[in-house]
C-alpha cells in the first residue's frame, strides 16, 4: 500500500544547517528550495538580494512549507556569511571552482554548524563569498552540462551531508 503523508513513519529532525541563497529569484525556484529545506530538516533558510519573490507564483510550488521553514530575507550575503562563520559555522559553497572537491568525496567533520550557500541561477556564487568559503563543493556531471538546477543540486547535496550526519 502507497503511504500518504499522514501515514508515513519518517522521524522529523532538524539539522544544524543553515541554507544561504545568494541572489536566488526564480519564485518555482525558491518555493522549491522551501520544499527541499523542510524536507532536509535544515534549520534556517536565508534568502539574500533585493526584490526575492514570496508571492503567488511561489507558494504555488512551496506547498505551503513556507509556513513551517524557518526563513529570512536579507539583503546582504556577505554580511550573514561573515557572521555565521564569526560563530563557527563551516562555510560551504556549492560551486564548480578550480579547488571544489567532488560531493562524493567530501566528509562532514565534526558536528560544527554547517552553512551551504548556493548561488544566483545565472551567475553562481560571487567570488567574494567563494573566498570566505572553507570548502567549496561540487556535483560530478557526466553529460555535456556543466550544470544544474540550482534546487536539484540543493537536494543532492543536503541528502549527502544529511547522510553522513546520521551516520556519525
Amino acid at each position: 500500500m502507497q503511504l500518504n503523508h499522514y501515514n508515513t513513519n519518517f522521524h522529523k529532525q532538524t539539522f544544524a544547517i543553515t541554507v544561504i541563497c545568494e541572489n536566488v529569484t526564480n519564485a518555482p525556484n525558491i518555493g522549491s528550495l522551501f520544499r527541499t529545506c523542510d524536507a532536509f530538516g535544515v534549520e534556517k533558510l536565508i534568502f539574500c538580494g533585493t526584490d526575492i519573490p514570496l508571492g503567488r507564483k511561489m507558494t504555488k510550488t512551496s506547498r505551503a512549507t513556507e509556513k513551517v521553514v524557518n526563513y529570512e530575507v536579507k539583503k546582504s550575503t556577505l554580511i550573514e556569511v561573515e557572521t555565521l562563520k564569526a560563530n563557527g559555522y563551516k562555510i560551504i559553497t556549492l560551486e564548480i571552482t578550480n579547488n571544489s572537491e567532488a560531493l562524493h568525496n567530501f566528509i562532514v567533520k565534526n558536528n560544527q554548524p554547517i552553512a551551504l550557500i548556493i548561488g544566483d541561477e545565472n551567475f553562481g556564487v560571487s567570488e567574494a563569498i567563494l573566498k570566505l568559503s572553507d570548502a567549496s563543493i561540487h556535483i560530478n556531471m557526466f553529460g555535456q552540462n556543466s550544470s544544474m538546477n540550482v534546487v536539484q543540486a540543493t537536494s543532492i547535496s543536503l541528502y549527502e551531508i544529511t547522510k553522513q550526519i546520521l551516520s556519525k
